[in-house]
Order: C-alpha cells, then structure tokens, then sequence
C-alpha cells in the first residue's frame, strides 16, 4: 500500500533537493570555469572577464597540446602505467587481504602482520632512501619505478580485508564441505561477492596513478619517459628564439593566443577525460560497494 505525501513531506522533500541542487552547482562552477577558461582568448583572461563563459572563444591551448607528439607518447606512459600498476595492485590486494580476512585460528600471525602493515602506512623511510632503492635496483627511466613503490596500496587491502570479514562466513563452510580449497574459494566466491568493494578500491589505484606526475619527475631523467600527467606539469607557453625560426607563421600565430592560464586549464580538462570516461563504468559499483561497506551485521 503507497500512502500519499502531506504537504509538509513533499515541502521538505523540494527543500532537500532544492538544498542538493546548489551543493552540486557550486561543487561543478570550478570545472566549468576552468572549461570556460581553457576557450577563452588570452586577453580576456589576462583581463579577469572570463566568468561563467568563454570570452574571445579559440581552441590554441588544446592545439598546442595536442599537436605535440611528445604529447601522445607521454599519454601511452600514462595508460601502461594504469593497466599495469592498477592490475598489480588488484592481485597484491587481493591476496594479501584474503588470508589477514581469517581468525587468529587459522592465521595465528594474523594480528603481527596486521598491525605491521598499519605501521607502514603510517611511517615511512622517506623519499631520499625510496630514490636511492630505486637507482640501486636500475629502475630509474622505466615503467617499473612507477609501478612498484605502490605495488601494495596498505589502505585498501585494510578496506578489501574488512569486507572479507564481513561476508558471511557460511559461504566458506560451504565451499570447505563440498571439497574447495583456499585458491578456489578466494577465486570463485569471495571475489565475484566482492565485486563492488574491489571495483571501488580498483578505481582509487586508477585515479593515484593516472594523477600522479611527482615520481614521474623524479625517477625519469629523460622528458620521452614522462608520464601524461609529468609531462602536461612541464608544459608552460614560451616562445623560444630558436624555436621560432623553425615554426610557420600560422604556427605563431597561435602560440601567442594562449596563455599559462589558458594552457593550464586545458591541461587539466584534458587530463581528466581518461577518468571522466572509465567512472560511468565503476559507478554502479562504487555506489553499492559504499552501500555495502555501511551495513554491519
């Protein structure tokens, strides 16, 4: 039986949505100006007249962006960096939560390693003793120096652990009495149950490593080997003498219609399409594993 809103229920619920309307647009206005920003011409952004919309709309900054090849190699780094790093990311999470998911009984050293991992997140040694590691291990100019010194996201497998504890534990009984080991439990029913919880943790190793242009800086000596996101922090508008014997007129043309503003706000609309792109495939997923995460039995 639906029963009918009162008044003062359905004036609550406007109130509410009303309320949920302008948190929204107040949280989008700063995207949307920096898109108003990346298409405005550099004199009206020199002048503060760029607001809500383009002033002087011209595309010069996405051109000089994009018409840079370096541009596009730096963005395959970025992609071998993610499928790479996030799936590490996911095998090492997985198999380090699953056995840290059991009781003291069936892991005594459960509670050691627990704490020990707790202990790391929150100390480190430092960026001179990870550098120094690294240049031993001839990691410097390679996708690995990226990848490894994250391998393990502490966080998460705190987070893919206590959802494994949390899951009923009569499916592991039941996989246990018809003859199932650990590798066939952990494949076959604790990860398709936990698909929303690992689809959430997956998406934040995605948005670390695609974001991250610091250790791009510092572990590449050669600009060829930057990351997207290291190599669109290099990028400044500047005219080189000698460069610009080499352009064309229509070339300098352009070049001196952007700006750093402009530049740098089309640096971050284009460096967020990549996610903008993936998120409506994890979204499903990370609002249920939200969902999930918040009932407790």
């Amino acid at each position: 039986m639906v029963l009918s809103k009162s008044w003062g229920t359905r004036g609550a619920d406007i109130v509410i949505f009303a309320l949920l309307a302008i948190v929204a647009c107040i949280s989008l206005f700063p995207l949307w100006y920096t898109i108003a920003l990346s298409f405005s011409d550099k004199a009206a952004v020199n002048a503060g007249r760029v607001f809500a919309w383009p002033v002087g709309f011209n595309l010069s900054s996405y051109k000089i962006i994009l018409e840079d090849h370096k541009f596009f190699a730096a963005f395959l780094i970025s992609v071998k960096r993610v499928l790479l790093g996030g799936a590490i990311n996911f095998v090492l999470t997985v198999i380090m939560a699953y056995p840290l998911a059991r009781d003291n009984k069936m892991f005594p050293g459960r509670k050691f390693y627990v704490w020990y991992l707790v202990f790391s997140m929150l100390f480190s040694g430092g960026l001179i003793p990870l550098y120094m590691t690294i240049t031993e291990l001839h990691l410097q100019n390679t996708i690995w120096s990226l990848v490894l010194p994250g391998a393990v996201p502490i966080f998460n497998v705190i987070l893919i652990m206590n959802f494994f504890r949390n899951l009923p534990k009569e499916l592991e009984e039941a996989a246990v009495v018809d003859g199932a080991g650990p590798w066939y439990t952990l494949i076959r029913i604790f990860i398709p149950v936990s698909m929303p919880a690992l689809a959430t943790v997956t998406l934040f190793s995605i948005v670390g490593h695609w974001n991250s242009f610091f250790d791009g800086l510092i572990y590449m000596n050669k600009p060829e080997n930057y990351p997207l996101q290291t190599y669109i922090q290099q990028l400044v508008v500047r005219i080189d003498p000698a460069l610009m014997q080499t352009l064309t007129t229509e070339q300098l043309i352009e070049l001196s219609k952007a700006s750093d503003k402009t530049l740098n706000s089309a640096k971050l609309i284009v460096a967020m399409i990549p996610l903008l792109l993936i998120y409506p495939f994890l979204q499903k997923y990370f609002v249920h594993g939200i969902v999930l995460g918040s009932v407790k039995e």
